[in-house]
Protein backbone atom coordinates (compact mmCIF):
# COMPACT_ATOMS: atom_id res chain seq x y z
CA UNK A 1 0.00 0.00 0.00
CA UNK A 2 2.53 2.30 0.50
CA UNK A 3 4.03 1.87 -3.10
CA UNK A 4 0.16 2.28 -4.23
CA UNK A 5 0.37 6.11 -2.57
CA UNK A 6 3.64 6.76 -3.65
CA UNK A 7 2.23 6.26 -7.48
CA UNK A 8 -0.49 8.25 -6.88
CA UNK A 9 1.04 11.01 -5.19
CA UNK A 10 2.61 11.42 -9.20
CA UNK A 11 -1.30 11.97 -10.56
CA UNK A 12 -1.68 14.72 -8.02
CA UNK A 13 -2.68 18.08 -9.48
CA UNK A 14 -3.35 16.10 -13.01
CA UNK A 15 -6.58 14.22 -12.58
CA UNK A 16 -9.47 16.70 -11.45
CA UNK A 17 -12.15 16.02 -11.11
CA UNK A 18 -11.12 12.79 -10.75
CA UNK A 19 -8.99 11.86 -7.49
CA UNK A 20 -5.24 11.02 -7.95
CA UNK A 21 -5.13 7.14 -7.35
CA UNK A 22 -2.26 4.52 -7.40
CA UNK A 23 -2.69 0.55 -7.69
CA UNK A 24 -0.29 -2.65 -7.02
CA UNK A 25 -0.82 -5.99 -8.09
CA UNK A 26 1.05 -8.72 -5.34
CA UNK A 27 1.20 -12.01 -6.61
CA UNK A 28 3.45 -14.19 -4.17
CA UNK A 29 4.90 -11.84 -2.11
CA UNK A 30 6.50 -10.08 -5.33
CA UNK A 31 4.89 -7.07 -7.76
CA UNK A 32 3.84 -8.32 -10.68
CA UNK A 33 2.21 -4.80 -12.01
CA UNK A 34 1.50 -1.64 -11.18
CA UNK A 35 -0.08 1.55 -12.04
CA UNK A 36 -1.68 5.25 -11.21
CA UNK A 37 -4.39 7.48 -12.79
CA UNK A 38 -2.59 10.13 -15.36
CA UNK A 39 -5.14 12.06 -16.20
CA UNK A 40 -9.41 12.32 -15.97
CA UNK A 41 -10.49 10.35 -19.36
CA UNK A 42 -7.51 8.16 -18.80
CA UNK A 43 -7.29 4.51 -17.71
CA UNK A 44 -7.69 4.09 -14.11
CA UNK A 45 -4.90 2.60 -11.49
CA UNK A 46 -6.49 -0.42 -11.11
CA UNK A 47 -6.76 -1.37 -15.23
CA UNK A 48 -3.11 0.03 -15.84
CA UNK A 49 -2.00 -2.48 -12.92
CA UNK A 50 -3.69 -5.20 -14.53
CA UNK A 51 -2.73 -4.68 -17.37
CA UNK A 52 1.04 -4.19 -16.70
CA UNK A 53 0.26 -8.13 -14.97
CA UNK A 54 -1.11 -9.49 -17.11
CA UNK A 55 -1.66 -13.08 -16.58
CA UNK A 56 -0.14 -12.97 -13.61
CA UNK A 57 -3.34 -11.08 -11.95
CA UNK A 58 -4.82 -14.36 -11.50
CA UNK A 59 -4.78 -15.33 -7.94
CA UNK A 60 -3.17 -12.01 -7.12
CA UNK A 61 -3.69 -9.53 -4.36
CA UNK A 62 -4.86 -6.31 -5.62
CA UNK A 63 -3.40 -3.30 -3.31
CA UNK A 64 -5.52 0.02 -4.41
CA UNK A 65 -5.44 3.71 -2.58
CA UNK A 66 -9.17 4.44 -2.71
CA UNK A 67 -12.30 1.78 -3.63
CA UNK A 68 -12.74 0.80 -7.09
CA UNK A 69 -15.27 2.23 -8.99
CA UNK A 70 -18.34 0.31 -10.12
CA UNK A 71 -19.74 3.02 -12.10
CA UNK A 72 -19.32 3.62 -16.30
CA UNK A 73 -18.39 7.14 -16.82
CA UNK A 74 -15.66 8.05 -19.34
CA UNK A 75 -13.98 4.60 -18.46
CA UNK A 76 -15.28 1.05 -17.74
CA UNK A 77 -16.04 -0.31 -13.92
CA UNK A 78 -12.71 -1.00 -12.54
CA UNK A 79 -14.80 -3.64 -10.50
CA UNK A 80 -15.21 -5.55 -13.88
CA UNK A 81 -12.00 -5.59 -15.03
CA UNK A 82 -10.86 -6.66 -11.24
CA UNK A 83 -13.17 -10.17 -11.44
CA UNK A 84 -12.35 -10.46 -14.88
CA UNK A 85 -8.69 -10.42 -14.41
CA UNK A 86 -9.34 -13.11 -11.65
CA UNK A 87 -7.74 -11.37 -8.58
CA UNK A 88 -8.48 -13.13 -5.66
CA UNK A 89 -7.97 -10.46 -2.71
CA UNK A 90 -8.48 -6.63 -2.73
CA UNK A 91 -7.08 -4.21 0.05
CA UNK A 92 -7.74 -0.51 -0.64
CA UNK A 93 -7.16 1.93 1.71
CA UNK A 94 -10.58 4.03 1.99
CA UNK A 95 -13.80 4.47 0.55
CA UNK A 96 -14.70 6.45 -2.16
CA UNK A 97 -17.98 9.15 -1.24
CA UNK A 98 -18.85 9.77 -5.26
CA UNK A 99 -22.64 8.64 -4.91
CA UNK A 100 -22.03 6.75 -8.10
CA UNK A 101 -19.35 4.37 -5.56
CA UNK A 102 -20.01 4.87 -1.74
CA UNK A 103 -19.57 0.91 -0.77
CA UNK A 104 -21.00 -0.16 -4.21
CA UNK A 105 -17.29 -0.80 -5.33
CA UNK A 106 -16.97 -2.91 -2.19
CA UNK A 107 -20.09 -4.90 -2.77
CA UNK A 108 -19.53 -5.37 -6.46
CA UNK A 109 -16.31 -7.23 -5.94
CA UNK A 110 -17.92 -9.14 -3.13
CA UNK A 111 -20.54 -10.02 -4.83
CA UNK A 112 -17.89 -11.45 -7.63
CA UNK A 113 -16.32 -14.16 -4.82
CA UNK A 114 -13.48 -11.84 -3.55
CA UNK A 115 -11.91 -11.09 -1.22
CA UNK A 116 -11.98 -7.83 -0.04
CA UNK A 117 -10.22 -5.80 2.64
CA UNK A 118 -10.68 -1.97 3.75
CA UNK A 119 -8.78 0.66 6.14
CA UNK A 120 -4.97 0.04 5.29
CA UNK A 121 -2.95 2.98 5.81
CA UNK A 122 -6.15 5.30 5.25
CA UNK A 123 -5.02 8.03 7.32
CA UNK A 124 -2.56 8.37 4.65
CA UNK A 125 -4.99 7.87 1.76
CA UNK A 126 -7.19 10.57 3.12
CA UNK A 127 -4.40 12.89 3.55
CA UNK A 128 -3.40 12.07 -0.46
CA UNK A 129 -7.07 12.80 -1.56
CA UNK A 130 -7.92 15.95 1.08
CA UNK A 131 -9.17 18.02 -1.55
CA UNK A 132 -11.32 15.38 -3.71
CA UNK A 133 -13.09 14.16 -0.54
CA UNK A 134 -13.27 17.75 0.89
CA UNK A 135 -14.97 18.80 -2.64
CA UNK A 136 -17.42 15.83 -2.38
CA UNK A 137 -18.01 16.64 1.18
CA UNK A 138 -18.69 20.85 0.62
CA UNK A 139 -18.95 21.48 -3.39
CA UNK A 140 -15.51 23.29 -3.14
CA UNK A 141 -11.87 22.80 -3.16
CA UNK A 142 -9.17 22.03 -0.70
CA UNK A 143 -7.27 26.12 -0.16
CA UNK A 144 -3.75 26.56 0.53
CA UNK A 145 -2.75 29.77 1.86
CA UNK A 146 0.75 30.03 1.04
CA UNK A 147 2.98 33.73 1.79
CA UNK A 148 6.74 34.33 3.03
CA UNK A 149 7.57 36.93 5.05
CA UNK A 150 10.88 38.44 7.20
CA UNK A 151 11.34 37.71 10.88
CA UNK A 152 8.86 40.80 11.53
CA UNK A 153 6.16 39.84 9.25
CA UNK A 154 7.29 41.71 6.28
CA UNK A 155 6.07 40.35 2.95
CA UNK A 156 7.85 43.18 1.06
CA UNK A 157 9.71 46.39 1.67
CA UNK A 158 7.79 50.37 1.68
CA UNK A 159 8.94 50.08 -1.82
CA UNK A 160 6.62 46.90 -2.46
CA UNK A 161 9.85 45.39 -3.31
CA UNK A 162 9.82 41.33 -2.67
CA UNK A 163 12.61 39.52 -4.58
CA UNK A 164 13.26 37.19 -2.76
CA UNK A 165 12.31 37.53 0.68
CA UNK A 166 12.53 33.68 1.09
CA UNK A 167 15.92 31.32 -0.39
CA UNK A 168 16.48 28.99 -3.23
CA UNK A 169 15.13 25.73 -1.42
CA UNK A 170 11.67 27.64 -0.08
CA UNK A 171 11.30 28.93 -4.02
CA UNK A 172 11.06 25.49 -5.02
CA UNK A 173 9.32 24.24 -2.83
CA UNK A 174 6.90 27.16 -3.41
CA UNK A 175 6.82 25.94 -6.98
CA UNK A 176 6.19 22.12 -5.79
CA UNK A 177 3.23 23.71 -4.13
CA UNK A 178 2.07 25.30 -7.41
CA UNK A 179 2.84 21.57 -9.26
CA UNK A 180 0.14 19.92 -6.74
CA UNK A 181 -2.66 22.91 -6.89
CA UNK A 182 -5.51 22.27 -10.03
CA UNK A 183 -5.39 26.50 -9.39
CA UNK A 184 -3.25 29.23 -8.34
CA UNK A 185 -5.23 32.08 -7.09
CA UNK A 186 -4.25 36.22 -6.28
CA UNK A 187 -5.79 38.93 -5.85
CA UNK A 188 -5.39 41.75 -8.60
CA UNK A 189 -3.58 43.67 -6.33
CA UNK A 190 -0.98 41.30 -6.32
CA UNK A 191 -1.33 41.37 -10.46
CA UNK A 192 -0.37 45.17 -10.03
CA UNK A 193 2.73 45.25 -7.87
CA UNK A 194 4.24 41.84 -8.91
CA UNK A 195 2.55 41.26 -12.39
CA UNK A 196 3.17 37.72 -11.87
CA UNK A 197 3.25 34.58 -14.61
CA UNK A 198 2.10 31.88 -12.08
CA UNK A 199 3.21 29.31 -13.25
CA UNK A 200 5.53 25.82 -12.56
CA UNK A 201 9.24 26.24 -13.27
CA UNK A 202 10.78 24.67 -14.32
CA UNK A 203 8.40 23.59 -16.46
CA UNK A 204 7.10 19.96 -15.48
CA UNK A 205 7.89 16.68 -17.76
CA UNK A 206 4.93 16.43 -18.73
CA UNK A 207 4.40 20.36 -19.49
CA UNK A 208 1.43 20.59 -17.38
CA UNK A 209 0.61 24.41 -15.94
CA UNK A 210 -1.81 24.74 -12.99
CA UNK A 211 -5.21 27.24 -14.07
CA UNK A 212 -4.56 30.47 -12.98
CA UNK A 213 -7.05 32.72 -11.09
CA UNK A 214 -7.33 36.58 -11.15
CA UNK A 215 -9.65 38.21 -8.24
CA UNK A 216 -10.62 41.22 -9.39
CA UNK A 217 -13.59 42.61 -8.71
CA UNK A 218 -13.53 45.50 -11.24
CA UNK A 219 -11.83 44.49 -14.19
CA UNK A 220 -8.76 46.31 -13.45
CA UNK A 221 -5.98 44.01 -14.82
CA UNK A 222 -4.18 46.04 -17.27
CA UNK A 223 -3.89 45.04 -20.79
CA UNK A 224 0.35 44.66 -20.76
CA UNK A 225 -0.02 42.13 -17.47
CA UNK A 226 2.14 38.39 -17.78
CA UNK A 227 -0.99 36.74 -17.66
CA UNK A 228 -2.32 38.35 -20.47
CA UNK A 229 0.24 37.30 -23.13
CA UNK A 230 -0.25 34.63 -25.49
CA UNK A 231 0.99 31.59 -24.40
CA UNK A 232 -0.85 32.38 -20.21
CA UNK A 233 -4.12 34.20 -21.90
CA UNK A 234 -6.22 30.59 -22.59
CA UNK A 235 -5.08 29.14 -19.15
CA UNK A 236 -5.96 32.39 -16.85
CA UNK A 237 -9.39 33.54 -15.65
CA UNK A 238 -10.48 36.46 -13.82
CA UNK A 239 -13.44 36.70 -11.37
CA UNK A 240 -15.16 39.85 -11.32
CA UNK A 241 -18.37 41.57 -10.43
CA UNK A 242 -20.71 42.05 -13.42
CA UNK A 243 -21.23 44.89 -14.70
CA UNK A 244 -17.76 45.97 -15.28
CA UNK A 245 -16.20 47.70 -18.51
CA UNK A 246 -13.60 46.09 -20.71
CA UNK A 247 -15.17 42.55 -20.27
CA UNK A 248 -15.26 42.91 -24.05
CA UNK A 249 -11.59 43.64 -24.64
CA UNK A 250 -10.18 41.09 -22.04
CA UNK A 251 -12.43 38.25 -23.84
CA UNK A 252 -10.41 39.19 -27.30
CA UNK A 253 -7.26 38.30 -25.64
CA UNK A 254 -8.23 34.78 -24.96
CA UNK A 255 -8.88 35.31 -21.04
CA UNK A 256 -11.77 33.58 -19.46
CA UNK A 257 -14.03 35.86 -17.34
CA UNK A 258 -15.97 34.48 -14.42
CA UNK A 259 -18.86 36.76 -13.40
CA UNK A 260 -19.78 36.32 -10.15
CA UNK A 261 -21.70 37.97 -6.87
CA UNK A 262 -20.58 40.47 -4.76
CA UNK A 263 -20.34 39.99 -1.17
CA UNK A 264 -21.79 42.45 1.19
CA UNK A 265 -18.73 45.06 0.44
CA UNK A 266 -19.17 44.97 -3.24
CA UNK A 267 -16.27 42.40 -3.90
CA UNK A 268 -16.26 39.05 -5.89
CA UNK A 269 -18.07 36.29 -2.75
CA UNK A 270 -15.10 34.22 -2.42
CA UNK A 271 -17.45 31.67 -1.41
CA UNK A 272 -19.32 31.70 -4.53
CA UNK A 273 -15.58 31.55 -6.74
CA UNK A 274 -14.94 28.55 -4.93
CA UNK A 275 -17.76 26.75 -5.41
CA UNK A 276 -17.48 27.66 -9.09
CA UNK A 277 -14.17 25.87 -9.21
CA UNK A 278 -15.76 22.88 -7.68
CA UNK A 279 -18.36 22.51 -10.11
CA UNK A 280 -15.39 22.71 -12.33
CA UNK A 281 -13.86 20.08 -10.92
CA UNK A 282 -11.02 21.39 -8.98
CA UNK A 283 -9.53 19.39 -6.23
CA UNK A 284 -6.65 21.82 -4.61
CA UNK A 285 -6.30 25.64 -5.01
CA UNK A 286 -2.92 27.34 -4.16
CA UNK A 287 -3.52 31.20 -2.90
CA UNK A 288 -0.27 33.28 -3.02
CA UNK A 289 -1.98 36.82 -2.11
CA UNK A 290 -2.65 39.66 -1.79
CA UNK A 291 -3.14 39.95 1.88
CA UNK A 292 -6.52 41.78 1.67
CA UNK A 293 -8.03 38.68 -0.35
CA UNK A 294 -5.95 36.07 2.22
CA UNK A 295 -8.01 38.31 4.67
CA UNK A 296 -11.42 37.35 3.31
CA UNK A 297 -11.09 33.77 2.88
CA UNK A 298 -9.79 33.35 6.86
CA UNK A 299 -12.84 35.90 7.82
CA UNK A 300 -14.72 33.19 5.92
CA UNK A 301 -13.46 29.97 7.36
CA UNK A 302 -12.38 28.93 3.75
CA UNK A 303 -8.93 28.59 4.40
CA UNK A 304 -7.80 24.53 4.71
CA UNK A 305 -4.18 25.04 4.90
CA UNK A 306 -1.60 28.24 5.42
CA UNK A 307 2.37 27.36 4.53
CA UNK A 308 4.19 30.24 5.98
CA UNK A 309 7.59 30.46 5.13
CA UNK A 310 9.65 32.78 7.75
CA UNK A 311 13.63 34.00 6.37
CA UNK A 312 15.83 34.84 8.88
CA UNK A 313 15.59 38.70 7.28
CA UNK A 314 14.22 41.99 9.01
CA UNK A 315 12.60 44.34 7.00
CA UNK A 316 10.88 46.83 8.88
CA UNK A 317 8.94 49.71 8.06
CA UNK A 318 4.86 51.20 9.27
CA UNK A 319 3.76 50.53 5.73
CA UNK A 320 5.65 47.47 4.49
CA UNK A 321 3.17 44.85 3.76
CA UNK A 322 1.80 41.52 5.61
CA UNK A 323 0.57 38.82 4.47
CA UNK A 324 -2.91 39.17 5.97
CA UNK A 325 -4.75 42.70 5.23
CA UNK A 326 -8.41 43.28 6.04
CA UNK A 327 -9.74 45.26 9.42
CA UNK A 328 -8.49 42.41 11.44
CA UNK A 329 -9.99 41.50 14.84
CA UNK A 330 -10.48 43.40 17.77
CA UNK A 331 -9.69 41.17 20.55
CA UNK A 332 -6.71 38.23 20.62
CA UNK A 333 -9.80 36.36 21.89
CA UNK A 334 -11.32 37.00 18.07
CA UNK A 335 -8.53 35.41 15.85
CA UNK A 336 -8.43 32.52 14.40
CA UNK A 337 -6.67 29.63 15.83
CA UNK A 338 -4.73 27.07 13.93
CA UNK A 339 -2.72 23.90 14.67
CA UNK A 340 0.81 23.73 13.48
CA UNK A 341 0.74 19.88 11.67
CA UNK A 342 4.47 20.55 10.31
CA UNK A 343 7.66 22.59 10.88
CA UNK A 344 10.19 22.18 8.37
CA UNK A 345 13.48 24.24 7.59
CA UNK A 346 14.93 24.51 3.85
CA UNK A 347 18.29 25.93 3.84
CA UNK A 348 17.90 29.38 6.38
CA UNK A 349 13.90 29.45 5.93
CA UNK A 350 11.42 27.83 8.38
CA UNK A 351 8.33 26.44 6.81
CA UNK A 352 5.30 26.18 9.22
CA UNK A 353 2.66 24.13 7.77
CA UNK A 354 -1.04 25.11 10.36
CA UNK A 355 -4.61 23.76 9.69
CA UNK A 356 -7.41 25.72 11.16
CA UNK A 357 -7.77 24.60 15.27
CA UNK A 358 -11.33 26.12 15.77
CA UNK A 359 -13.76 28.83 14.28
CA UNK A 360 -12.40 31.81 11.51
CA UNK A 361 -11.31 35.09 12.42
CA UNK A 362 -14.63 37.02 14.28
CA UNK A 363 -14.61 40.18 11.81
CA UNK A 364 -17.85 42.16 11.87
CA UNK A 365 -17.20 44.24 8.65
CA UNK A 366 -15.13 41.86 5.83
Amino acid sequence: MGRALELAALGLGRTAPNPPVGAVVVRAGQVVGEGYHTAAGEAHAETMALAAAGSLARGATLYVTLEPCCHRGRTPPCTDAIAAAGVAEVRYATGDPDPRVAGGGHRALVEAGIRVEAGASEAEARELLRGYLLRRRLGRPWVTAKYAMGLDGKIATRSGDARWISGEASRAHAHRLRDRADAVIVGIGTVLADDPRLTVRPVPPDGRQPHRIVVDTRLRIPLDAALLGPELAAGTTVAFVAPAAGAATLEERGLGLLALPADASGRVDLRALLEALGRRGDNEVLVEGGGELLAGLLAFGLVDEVQACLAPIVIGGRTAGTPVGGIGVERIDQAGRFEIVDLARRDQDVWIVARPAGPPMEVTNV
